[in-house]
């Protein structure tokens, strides 16, 4: 525990005694659900002097216990029915009591428990000061808030209730008294005790308090610390984002987030409102590092049904846990500016990131890890990066989200991007949809499948290791792929609509690049590829298309390119071939309109055209089913082509 002394909670336990035949309590009475019941004042005709053993009081008065400390006899037990306990403390040795006698008026001590596991939190029962206030009172809120949800776990609260509740909490200040005055943001916050449910309403708004140039750096509303078998659910939890001062040298960092995950375990945040995270919302990581013996990572977080507005940065900071579910969450313009502030780097809804390092032999050494995550059936839009930023992870699946932006893969294996509905939202109709990015020995097993992409600029970049994208359906994109330094990539039964061209690569290398099965119809190039695989050192690289059906009246085109395989594929339109170097172009079904069937130009080295099929072009006369006007014609080996 911190920062304050319990001073009203130990253990509470107790029983039942009727105290005081009160006629008015046996009359109907009006209770506002708002407020607490304690709402008869009639002062108790009785003291506690007489309590014996195995008693039971009836508390149906106002009972005060005028500063005395009160010890009882064994297993006592005090049972509400609409008066309180007041200044005094009770030390118990057995017995239970009910929670709605609790307050900050009466002291509880000793081996006492809670007649009810769930606990009903009123405000003015804690001396809890709502509405606008100044850091000292928003600090005694912090504390407690933390204290009674300590204390009541303690006494065998399973649940707590909070409803009407419109507060501010200081979570800037550092509270130890040690010698070690360092700031721990997630110690600083709220604290969620183990085997808890808080469960709040949409009457209950917690509001960070307004940091300043003094506390740059600000921990959350609420955390969960090295804690195990917690939901949240329902209420609000409001950021300082348009309040809090910023310095001017402020590169995003300063800030607030509203929940810390620390070393949770089976930890459930559901249906929560969370909004203006002046540095985020969630930031989730761990005590220790990967390598070291106390080692405590994060385990079996879920963050579900929750709408997550306006996070400067992020939304989700997820740099250390394992057995992570991020599902069917609204995630609405994270990192977007206000009017307060930019929107800090990053600029995603989700960023997964943990830390590694390479050590002085070159070793790949973990810090944190991230593996095990499904974000699932989220909704998100105006996202200033994009959706989801996948920087570094293992085993990492999103499935079947409705994405307004972008989602981006780097150093990760094992990730899945399946099911997806892209459909482009403001200033990401000039972007990309997915890109599946990076290179080296933790890049592998990578997966894009099943999506559907509306509405981009371009809808899947592939540059990266492993890849295997299939069965997207792409529209109303201008261009469909973009091969982008790929490697042992495979495209397969894709469908593309393009206003440009379908698939594209330019100025760049690819290598054992597989595309088969697709179909694409574009307004542009059905293929565009130039200046790819021509450098010094790509000599060897190798793309292949084969089985593909291009629709449109379009072109095909290679050009200044190297390394090509076209095989086996219908191409409505022409094929055009310029400055290439080892290219096959065979066993195509080739059926021109406006074009010739296939138009060799400029240079070619080690070209073989062999058993195709080409159509007589519809268009114009001049238009011929192979236009040979190669200026190297001894780099051509035109073989057993039919022309129809």
């Amino acid at each position: 525990m911190k920062r304050f002394n319990y001073f009203f909670f130990i253990t509470i336990a107790l029983v039942i005694i009727s105290c005081t035949k009160n006629d008015d309590f046996n009359q109907t009475q009006e209770i506002d659900v708002d407020q607490p019941e304690n709402v008869i004042t009639t002062p108790c005709d009785f003291d506690l002097s007489s309590v014996t053993e195995n008693e039971t009081i009836v508390i149906d008065c106002l009972l005060d216990l005028k500063g005395e400390t009160i010890t009882l006899p064994p297993n006592v037990n005090f049972e509400f029915k609409g008066g309180d306990i007041i200044n005094g403390a009770l030390v118990f040795s057995g017995g239970t009591i009910d929670g709605r006698l609790l307050s900050y008026r009466l002291e509880v001590k000793g081996d006492v428990t809670l007649i009810d596991t769930t606990f009903k939190f009123y405000a003015v029962r804690w001396e809890i000061t709502e509405g606008n206030t100044i850091s000292e009172i928003a600090l005694q809120n912090t504390a407690i808030l933390e204290k009674v949800m300590f204390m009541t776990s303690e006494l065998g609260a399973t649940t707590f209730n909070i409803n009407k509740l419109d507060a501010f909490f200081e979570v800037t200040k550092v509270t130890s008294t040690t010698s070690n005055q360092n700031y721990y943001p997630s110690l600083e916050a709220v604290n969620i005790p183990s085997n808890f449910n808080l469960k709040m309403t949409e009457n209950t708004h917690l509001r960070i308090f307004p940091g300043g140039e003094h506390n740059l750096e600000g921990g959350a509303i609420l955390a969960v610390r090295d804690a195990s078998n917690i939901t949240v659910s329902g209420g609000n939890l409001h950021g300082d984002r348009d309040q809090r001062t910023f310095s001017p040298n402020d590169i995003g960092l300063e800030g607030s987030h509203l929940f810390i995950i620390h070393s949770g375990k089976n930890v459930t945040i559901d249906g929560v409102n969370f909004e203006d995270g002046s540095v985020g919302t969630f930031t989730i990581h761990s005590f220790g590092f990967s390598y070291n013996p106390d080692y405590n990572p994060s385990q079996n977080i879920t963050i579900k049904n929750c709408i997550i507005k306006n996070s400067r940065r992020m939304a989700v900071n997820l740099t250390d846990g394992r057995d992570i579910i991020i599902e069917g969450n609204t995630f609405i313009d994270a990192g977007q500016p206000s009017a307060n502030t930019d929107g800090g780097e990053v600029g995603y809804a989700i960023n997964i990131e943990p830390e590694r390092f390479r050590n002085d032999e070159g070793v790949l050494v973990e810090r944190q890890r991230v593996f095990d995550v499904l974000i699932k059936g989220n909704t998100e839009s105006g996202s200033r990066g994009g959706f989801l930023t996948l920087t570094i992870g293992q085993d990492i699946t999103v499935e079947a989200n409705n994405i307004g932006t972008r989602v981006v893969q780097s150093y990760v294996s094992g990730v899945k991007i399946i099911k997806n509905k892209f459909k482009a939202v403001g200033d990401a109709v000039e972007s990309w949809a997915v890109f599946a990015a990076a290179h080296g020995e933790t890049v592998f097993n990578n997966e894009i499948a099943d999506n559907t992409i509306e509405g981009y600029s371009l809808g899947i970049v592939a540059g990266s290791d492993d890849s295997y994208i299939h069965n997207n359906t792409i529209t109303n994109c201008k261009a469909g792929i973009q091969l982008s330094k790929a490697n042992n990539t495979r495209i397969y039964n894709n469908t593309i609509t393009a206003t440009n061209n379908g698939i594209q690569a330019t100025n760049t290398s690819n290598t054992d690049v597989e595309l088969k099965g697709n179909t694409v119809t574009s307004g542009g190039f059905h293929v565009y590829f130039a200046q790819m695989n021509f450098k010094d050192g790509e000599e060897n690289n190798k793309v292949t298309l084969d089985g593909n059906t291009f629709l449109g009246n379009r072109k095909v085109t290679l050009s200044n390119t190297n390394g090509i395989t076209f095989i086996n594929n219908e191409v409505i339109g022409g094929v055009e071939i310029g400055n290439i170097k080892n290219i096959e172009v065979s066993s195509n079904v080739i059926k021109p309109n406006e074009s010739d069937g296939i138009r060799l130009f400029d240079t070619h080295s080690n070209l073989n055209i062999t058993n195709n099929t080409v159509y007589e072009p519809s268009g114009a006369a001049q238009y011929v089913c192979i236009n040979n006007s190669s200026t190297t014609p001894g780099g051509v080996t035109l073989t057993s082509n039919n022309c129809n």
